[in-house]
């Protein structure tokens, strides 16, 4: 199977949309998640890849500049999903090196990201990967 990894582009939204709701549980209009691609994909703060299998998106990633008072810059995943039927390919190691790249090449300390506690599957695919646990949060939202 040959996968390509290429940048996104509004047209991918339908399949990002499916991947946000079969793989992570999010339940987001598709017209919505489009009119949020079409800003991110302005912002020079944010990078989007695909990877594309048989000509469809199976996989993305979505990270941005993270810049904080007391840490070096990082470069932050805010999100990373591979279809099920793709999973144990390579897809995500390929999508997590993009954001490296990305990262690398802009001069970022490195590239950080939060995990749900309950996605342990993710956790030891990301250990994987390279990458070590820090600390356990909870996360707080309040909603207008």
């Amino acid at each position: 199977m040959k996968i390509n990894i290429r940048e996104c582009t509004t047209l991918d939204y339908m399949d990002i949309a499916l991947l946000n709701k079969n793989e992570m549980g999010y339940e987001y209009p598709a017209s919505d998640t489009k009119k949020k691609l079409e800003q991110l994909l302005n912002d020079s703060n944010h990078k989007i890849y695909v990877a594309i299998a048989y000509d469809k998106v199976v996989g993305y990633v979505h990270a941005n500049n993270h810049d904080l008072l007391y840490a070096p810059h990082l470069k932050n995943i805010m999100g990373i999903a591979v279809a099920s039927d793709f999973k144990k390919n390579g897809i995500g190691k390929m999508l997590l090196n993009e954001v490296e790249k990305w990262a690398w090449d802009t001069g970022a300390y490195g590239v950080r990201l939060v995990s749900g506690l309950a996605r342990t599957g993710a956790h030891a695919f990301y250990v994987s990967c390279g990458y070590g646990g820090i600390k356990d949060q909870k996360n707080f939202k309040k909603m207008f």
